[in-house]
């Protein structure tokens, strides 16, 4: 496993090893040890050809913590705005002898197609709808470190299924160990063929779907990808699937309050509720760069 494009690579056992690194990692890292030697001499690219914040600043320091020298490269300041295709772009830095290239890209399956052509490492940072395993990896341990399991635990994920690469991966990682997954959103925002969905329960109302469960996993209205109206406006979408303050009582009590974030206040998520006492959104942020090292690791242990 050069790689990491999909979590249909990641099974239980190997989740559970990047979990061991990660646990390791944060051990560590909280008893004052902040920097470490394992990538010292090798090299990260991050070539980003979508916006991000949490994600790209994750990978780059958890490689800079890691001991490795990283270089941004933003898709508004490569020679893709020039009409460079992806493929010269990737062969161009990989003449630069990079051990890892982390990328993001508008093209679902460009990951795919950039780790079939060179022989660095490459990892997965979100490719257009089609997946985000990373982001999949850090929501199921931020789980497991609040739950002690994932095995059982009834699960929803809420919102814009059809453009979000979040919620595929969650659903294949999630599902794989062992949650049961509730599907919600309109039915505008559902994928089509939901057979093919690795679910227990599709709904199209919100209550229903938060109704008793362990987890709330709220995504993004993603408008950038959105091609046509999918409902009238922000705030009837924010009436009609949001978290308010009666709808989080539905939830169990100690249930948690996921967001892969950005969040858009006050349209899937009430404002006082973002950081409430059952929010681990936070969590997710310093999950992600431990799981992030543990992914560096992973990789360069196969």
């Amino acid at each position: 496993m050069k790689d990491l494009i999909s979590v249909n690579q990641i099974d239980e056992q190997k989740f559970y090893q990047i979990y061991e690194l990660y646990k390791d990692y944060r051990d560590r890292y909280k008893n004052g040890e902040t920097k470490f030697t394992d990538l010292r001499g090798y090299s990260i690219l991050l070539p980003f050809f979508e916006n991000s914040t949490r994600t790209r600043t994750s990978f780059e320091l958890a490689g800079k913590i890691l001991g490795a020298d990283t270089i941004n490269i933003s898709g508004s300041s490569s020679s893709v705005k020039k009409g460079e295709t992806l493929y010269d772009t990737i062969k161009t830095l990989e003449a630069m002898q990079a051990d890892f290239i982390v990328i993001r890209h508008y093209m679902s399956g460009a990951a795919h197609i950039v780790a079939n052509k060179v022989k660095s490492r490459v990892i997965n940072a979100g490719d257009g709808t089609h997946e985000h395993p990373s982001q999949a990896l850090l929501d199921a341990i931020t789980i497991l470190e609040h739950k002690g399991k994932i095995e059982g635990l009834k699960i929803a994920i809420i919102g814009d299924i059809l453009h979000s690469r979040v919620a595929r991966s969650d659903i294949k990682l999630l599902h794989m160990l062992g949650a049961e997954i509730t599907l919600c959103g309109p039915q505008t925002m559902l994928p089509r063929h939901l057979e093919q969905f690795e679910v227990d329960y599709i709904t199209t109302d919100v209550e229903d779907a938060l109704k008793d469960k362990d987890v709330a996993i709220f995504l993004r209205i993603q408008l950038e990808r959105q091609k046509k109206v999918f409902f009238s406006t922000l705030n009837e979408y924010s009436i009609k699937y949001g978290l308010n303050q009666v709808r989080v009582n539905l939830l169990k009590e100690d249930a948690l309050i996921m967001h892969p974030g950005p969040v858009n206040r006050g349209v899937e998520i009430q404002s006082e509720l973002v950081y409430g006492d059952r929010s681990v959104i936070l969590d997710q942020v310093e999950s992600g760069l431990f799981t992030r090292m543990a992914i560096y690791k992973f990789l360069l242990n196969q």
